[in-house]
């Protein structure tokens, strides 16, 4: 079938309208179905879909207070990297917590709140894609030195790190080997092997895992239902289809 042709299958299937979307590189290049605009899929690191390993060890770091002051998470696009370390960022200064123990977010304090509308102070996102210079790392080294505003940890997520320079990496080199202890860095990455071996071995690695067919096609199921629409098992196919293997390109759809 033409683009158009399952355009028109899965609106049907859904009942969504489509909302046009000039420049998209979505597969549905007419348009995208509105679909859990504005509102987080996960909240927690159990309820993170196809990578029960990596959640598991997370949350067992937390309960036994165990934290790494560098992660990386790697693997292909749209398994849920970013998400998963925001989740992780919401758990290490998330209010409801006993002081000096940590849990799953609650999702309902200020910090959970804060962190979900993208307004957390102690949260640095950066994308390294387009800050990969040695002059970016800098402005991160003297930021680091900086007390966190209201948490105890001040968290750096940078995706895409292996766009990085090697002369960035070299200065980033000591600020790894001896971080202020309310910084921790997660790093994400679809290319782990342009990674330096110098900065892997500073941190603790995970494995994102490309979900299949049928872990796709649930996901679009629970995605549904977490919408109040019903989805036909055919339609939950197609979208699982048209995912590629990507949980946020499914979700997308």
């Amino acid at each position: 079938p033409t683009s158009h042709d399952i355009v028109q299958r899965i609106r049907s299937a859904t009942g969504e309208r489509r909302v046009g979307h000039a420049g998209t590189l979505d597969p549905l290049a007419e348009g995208i179905l509105v679909v859990g605009v504005g509102r987080e899929a996960t909240k927690k690191l159990s309820e993170v879909v196809g990578q029960s390993d990596i959640t598991t060890n997370l949350i067992k770091q937390l309960h036994s207070g165990k934290i790494s002051h560098a992660y990386l998470f790697s693997g292909p696009r749209g398994t849920g990297k970013t998400s998963t370390a925001r989740i992780l960022a919401k758990a290490l200064n998330c209010t409801s917590s006993p002081e000096g123990k940590f849990s799953e977010p609650c999702g309902k304090c200020e910090t959970c709140r804060a962190i979900s509308e993208g307004r957390y102070l102690d949260l640095i996102e950066i994308d390294a894609a387009s800050n990969r210079g040695i002059d970016d790392v800098r402005e991160i080294r003297e930021s680091v030195n900086t007390l966190p505003f209201e948490s105890k940890y001040k968290v750096y997520i940078i995706d895409e790190v292996h766009m990085l320079t090697r002369d960035a990496w070299n200065a980033f080199l000591k600020t790894l080997e001896e971080p202020p202890a309310h910084v921790i860095f997660i790093f994400a990455t679809t290319e782990l092997e342009k990674v330096p071996d110098t900065v892997i071995s500073r941190c603790q690695t995970f494995q994102f895992r490309q979900p299949n067919q049928e872990t796709l096609k649930d996901f679009t199921l629970s995605v549904a239902k977490l919408e109040g629409r019903t989805l036909e098992p055919e339609a939950a196919e197609l979208v699982a289809l048209l995912g590629d293997g990507s949980f946020r390109d499914a979700h997308g759809i």
